[in-house]
């Protein structure tokens, strides 16, 4: 296999490696990287390149308990510094770190920094497995391996932020380890693996995927009695720490080495752990989306990523969206998929003790307190942990329980429709390699590190596409002018686009150019949008609803200004009354809860031009009667 040129730096640019000590080199040649605070600062900005980054989380991992009134005075000066040392960015010299409203973001290439480096080489090796190029994916899985001099930042982690940061890039290390033994047990080079698992296992010796490497690499290289030594070390060990047994998966693998030669290469597939955690169901009508779907299959197939927040406005296909992605993914998550909705059936947030109680059911999730009294009960919504007392003890039971299971699976949970962070943050793993998909209507700008994925509105072709599957290409090709203007009209929104084909699909004898005469109407568009249970305007005021009433209001005003093609901040500041600074709050504000959208590009706030979805608009003229 050829691998794809890795792109690395020009002569004279500065190169820096996180996978190890923080160190940065010049021409070979070590660079001084002035005092702790401006190195934490600089690790903080490397560990999330090409990300912003907030200036409250940089200030966390300088200054974690009592930061000094001067505290973003002197992040200034540490960024100063970090520029110095950087240089411009590319032939077009441009600033290495800017400030934006996010935060400041590091601009650097993939062959500036070992841990870009080291994600491609790990994902071309992926690529080559999935292609069945096994030597190929060794080699290259090895090459990025090669890039791991040691712990992550291992001179940095007495700061709480900098060592949370090293241990997700710890984690894609051993990941990737583990493809690599895996690749070259099966390429039958199982002896080159042992010894490197037997030290990563005595560091990490609750991490199962690594155990039975080392397992299956002892027996391929007949060391049988060694291999079932190791399942009986474990066996002891889980039992004592935890009170748990190995998954049925290792025990699978343990008996299939009991009085047998060497055919078993790779561990059982885990599914059988979690057999309840059926995959979620896939939307037969999904449609579109490439880029997104794309960009979602490459993240979490590449286990880099161990959490992706998916948003949008209300019907923007989110849940479609992921399910789609998840049934693609069977194959990169052996421990199974599993979706659970963080709302109830009338928008309201569930509490913690539900959501635990219902992932144990569906993962097999051995706690005790997986009945704790009345903890599931939809009646204790009051507190968020399920109750007071005993149910508090519950749930902390459960989500210990949840957490030791994540840290030994390597599973794709699906938490749909989160309402807020504090929803979902005891939920989150702490270690192993199970990932987190979330779907929200707002950015929840609250959670890091995770990636993020915005939902646009769909593109004119992509909302056709969807309409005729659902009435027919022979009538949208009777009339693709009005076709036209009925995606239009519907704003690109996934579900009203889906809605007007279902109530097309029974009004047979309704052309299309009149219904989209309907829906131009501005006064009656909601109303068409309606078929059978399914109602367009119900899902905008479920979105209306998370909103806080300050900025209801601003929506009615700016609402107004959207419909003739977006708005700027002057004419926000303008409708609201207000100044320049209130006028960005605002408006930020709105997007932050997914009810504005901005340019996906980096422009000046003023220069922005910012959109309220179409459908939206018309319900915030309804409510706020602008």
């Amino acid at each position: 296999m050829t691998r794809p040129p890795v792109r690395t730096a020009p002569t004279g640019a500065v190169y820096f490696s996180l996978l190890g000590p923080l160190t940065a080199r010049l021409d070979g040649h070590e660079l001084p990287l002035g005092p702790r605070k401006q190195r934490l600062v600089l690790a903080t900005l490397l560990s999330r390149p090409n990300t912003p980054v907030p200036v409250e989380v940089l200030t966390d991992a300088v200054w974690p308990d009592d930061p000094p009134r001067t505290a973003r005075k002197n992040l200034q000066v540490y960024v100063s510094a970090a520029r110095t040392l950087l240089g411009p960015a590319g032939r077009e010299g441009r600033d290495r770190v800017v400030h934006g409203c996010g935060g400041y973001l590091l601009r650097i290439a993939e062959g500036e920094l070992d841990t870009l480096r080291f994600g491609s080489l790990a994902r071309a090796g992926r690529a080559a497995a999935g292609r069945g190029d096994l030597a190929g994916a060794a080699r290259l899985l090895r090459e990025a391996l090669d890039l791991w001099e040691g712990p992550p930042l291992n001179d940095l982690r007495d700061s709480a932020g900098v060592a949370e940061e090293a241990g997700r890039l710890e984690a894609r290390c051993l990941t990737v380890y583990e493809d690599w033994a895996e690749t070259e047990i099966e390429l039958g080079r199982p002896a080159v693996a042992v010894d490197g698992l037997r030290d990563l296992v005595e560091r990490h010796p609750l991490r199962e995927r690594l155990r039975a490497a080392w397992m299956n690499s002892l027996h391929q290289s007949g060391r049988q009695a060694e291999a079932l030594a190791v399942y009986d070390d474990y066996r002891q060990l889980m039992a004592r720490e935890l009170g748990l047994e190995p998954s049925p998966a290792m025990a699978a693998l343990y008996r299939s080495m009991l009085g047998r030669g060497r055919e078993a290469r790779r561990p059982a597939p885990a599914r059988e752990a979690v057999s309840p955690a059926a995959p979620p169901a896939c939307t037969a009508a999904f449609t579109g989306r490439p880029g997104e779907l794309r960009e979602l299959l490459e993240v979490l197939g590449c286990g880099e990523e161990r959490v992706v927040v998916v948003s949008g406005p209300a019907g923007a296909g989110k849940s479609a969206l992921a399910l789609r992605a998840a049934h693609l993914l069977a194959d990169r998550f052996p421990d199974g998929r599993v979706r659970v909705r963080v709302r109830r059936e009338d928008g309201t947030a569930r509490n913690r003790a539900e959501i635990l109680a219902e992932l144990g059911r569906l993962c097999g999730v051995a706690g005790n307190a997986a009945s704790p009294g009345n903890a599931t009960s939809p009646g204790n919504a009051a507190s968020p942990e399920g109750g007071a007392g005993g149910d508090r003890a519950a749930t902390a039971a459960l989500a210990d329980a949840w957490q030791e299971w994540q840290a030994r699976h390597r599973a794709l949970v699906v938490l749909d429709d989160v309402p807020d962070e504090a929803s979902v943050r005891g939920l989150l793993s702490r270690s192993g390699t199970c990932s987190v998909l979330i779907t929200a209507r707002g950015q929840l700008a609250g959670l890091a590190p995770v990636h993020r994925i915005a939902l646009p509105a769909l593109a004119d072709g992509e909302a056709l596409e969807l309409l005729g599957k659902l009435i027919g290409a022979g009538r949208l090709r009777a009339d693709p002018g009005a076709a036209l203007r009925i995606v239009r009209a519907c704003g690109g929104l996934p579900l009203a686009v889906e809605v007007s084909g279902m109530r097309l699909a029974v009004l047979r004898h309704l052309p299309l150019a009149e219904y989209a005469d309907r829906l131009d109407d501005s006064s009656a568009a909601l109303d068409e949008l309606v078929a059978g249970d399914v109602s367009v305007r119900h899902r905008i005021a479920s979105g209306w609803q998370d909103l806080a009433d300050g900025d209801r209001w601003v929506l009615g005003r700016l609402a107004g200004l959207a419909e003739g093609g977006g708005f700027t901040l002057d004419r926000a500041a303008e409708a609201l009354g207000c100044g320049e600074r209130a006028a960005i709050r605002a408006v930020e504000s709105l997007i932050d809860a997914g009810a504005v959208t901005s340019p996906a590009g980096e422009v000046t706030a003023h220069a922005a031009l910012y959109e309220v979805p179409r459908l939206l608009g018309l319900y915030a003229h309804e409510r706020e009667g602008v």
